[in-house]
């Protein structure tokens, strides 16, 4: 006779599903306003989606340990709270960047937030747990939101991008569920946790199975992040996408990415597995490098920043193939002080739409270099503003993402992988160029005919502020940095890193 699962409710300890909750909740309460009462400010959805956000974010902070619930399938340990806290506060950066002063088509849709709202809780289920199937669903969740998203931006080239994006992570998809079946097939389980201990008890170096399996991860997983050669979405899709979706796309999906990818590729590298190391090393060096010389020949400024995010990308995963505690801190510590940067810079791009179409003066995107060219003559704030973000970018010192740099490098050179140091050094040389590309189209050159562009006026108090705070972090980091360094460590040593 079978007997009847049961489960005591206490043990299904309900509190680690709490963040998402909230924040799931709040798409539904959005939802239901809407479908209540029409013709409601877009002003509300944005105060409601920051509420709830800031309440999912209390939840997740309220965690003071490692704790598993839900079946098991929730792990919630330092990195879990630490990539969630990451991925709810940039989130609630972001969605301050509706507030602009102009109408565009996407804010006037209460959807939209709850979208919102639903991506966010999506990659917090992808952070909060090591069974692949939560986390698959943690990923489509996130995602059909995203494409919908950059859909409703309501272009052609959003459409495009949205197709795009779509097409490839359906690929994507496919491959994370290819992985993890074979993994299922070779362990009997889907958590990371116990994948791991069946495979230490199997000749990992020879089993060619466990090899194809990593190859459909990796396929997976270097989609998301955008990893070479599987990044050819990238450039179109930021391109298609608002600057400020482009930035979220940037920064948050990854980081989301790089928490599963930790799980997951530790698992091999605490094994010495020679074929993983090296597939790793070779994707790393190509991600690094490629993106920095395409970028070199960019016209268009979101191409050219999505090529930056992409090398951005390849240094991460420098840090997951190195695998000590010091270098997963690092890892945590660069993305940090990169997601600053590049939460103002984007911001900066979203302010400088132009009031005609891009076409009215010459240009056929709205961020073409030659569009800023003399920006210092029309607005010279704008354009030292700029400037101190693409030098952040390019890690001069003292901007926050040079301290990012120096960890990660001297981690990796602690690990004594001195070849990967210099090749990230050499990248981070390249990379200054194109940055300092747009520092002098806008301070010394001069527009070849005297019309200037005209900005459209977006720029809200709100959208000041967060570009204000943006910059000062950035500028500031060796004041707050200690800070954060103690919380990253401690984090990450707790999760047994």
């Amino acid at each position: 006779m079978i007997t009847p699962f049961q489960a005591d409710f206490a043990s299904l300890n309900i509190a680690t599903i709490a963040p998402m909750s909230v924040a799931i909740l709040g798409a539904l309460v959005i939802l239901c306003i809407d479908l209540f009462t029409k013709h409601v400010d877009k002003h509300l959805y944005v105060v409601l989606t920051i509420l709830f956000l800031m309440v999912d974010l209390g939840a997740v902070l309220s965690f003071g340990g490692p704790v598993r619930g839900f079946f098991d399938v929730m792990l919630v340990d330092g990195i879990s709270v630490l990539g969630q806290a990451i991925i709810v506060v940039a989130s609630g950066l972001f969605i301050f960047l509706s507030l602009s002063k102009q109408r565009f088509h996407e804010y006037s849709y209460p959807e939209y937030f709850a979208l919102f709202l639903f991506m966010t809780a999506g990659f917090q289920f992808m952070t909060a747990s090591d069974s692949l199937i939560l986390i698959f669903v943690g990923l489509e969740t996130a995602s059909m939101s995203l494409y919908t998203l950059i859909a409703m931006h309501n272009s052609n080239k959003a459409t495009e991008a949205a197709i795009k994006y779509f097409t490839m992570g359906a690929l994507a998809a496919g491959f994370f569920a290819f992985g993890s079946m074979i993994f299922y097939y070779l362990t009997g389980s889907v958590e990371l946790s116990v994948i791991a201990q069946h495979l230490s008890t199997l000749d990992t170096q020879s089993n060619f199975i466990m090899l194809v399996g990593v190859v459909f991860m990796i396929g997976a997983l270097g989609f998301k992040l955008s990893l070479v050669p599987f990044h050819f979405w990238a450039p179109d899709v930021y391109q298609g996408s608002s600057a400020s979706m482009a930035g979220y796309i940037a920064f948050v999906p990854k980081m989301a990415a790089l928490i599963v990818a930790i799980r997951f590729f530790e698992i091999f590298i605490s094994a010495h597995n020679v074929w993983v190391h090296g597939i790793l090393y070779f994707i790393a060096i190509i991600t690094m490098t490629l993106p920095n010389l395409i970028a070199l020949v960019q016209t268009d400024i979101k191409r050219m920043l999505a090529y930056s995010s992409i090398s951005h990308a390849g240094f991460v995963l420098v840090a997951i193939l190195v695998g000590t505690s010091q270098s997963i801190e690092a890892l945590f510590i660069y993305w940090i002080v990169f997601s600053f940067i590049i939460i103002g810079a984007f911001a900066m791009l979203w302010l400088h739409r132009t009031k005609e179409k891009p076409s009215f003066y010459g240009f056929t995107t709205d961020y073409q270099f030659e569009k800023f060219t003399g920006l210092i003559h029309a607005s010279p704030l704008s354009a030292v503003l700029l400037a101190i973000l693409m030098l952040g970018l390019a890690g001069v010192p003292p901007f926050s993402l040079f301290w990012g740099k120096m960890f990660l490098i001297n981690a990796t050179l602690a690990h004594g992988e001195t070849l990967l140091a210099i090749i990230m050094i050499l990248n981070s040389s390249i990379a200054a160029f194109y940055y300092l590309k747009l520092i002098v189209v806008m301070f010394f050159k001069e527009r070849d005919n005297k019309r200037m562009v005209e900005y459209a006026d977006m720029g809200s108090l709100m959208l000041q502020v967060i570009i204000a705070v943006a910059i000062t972090f950035a500028v500031t980091a060796i004041f707050w940095l200690d800070g954060v360094m103690d919380f990253v460590s401690i984090a990450v040593r707790s999760s047994g890193y």
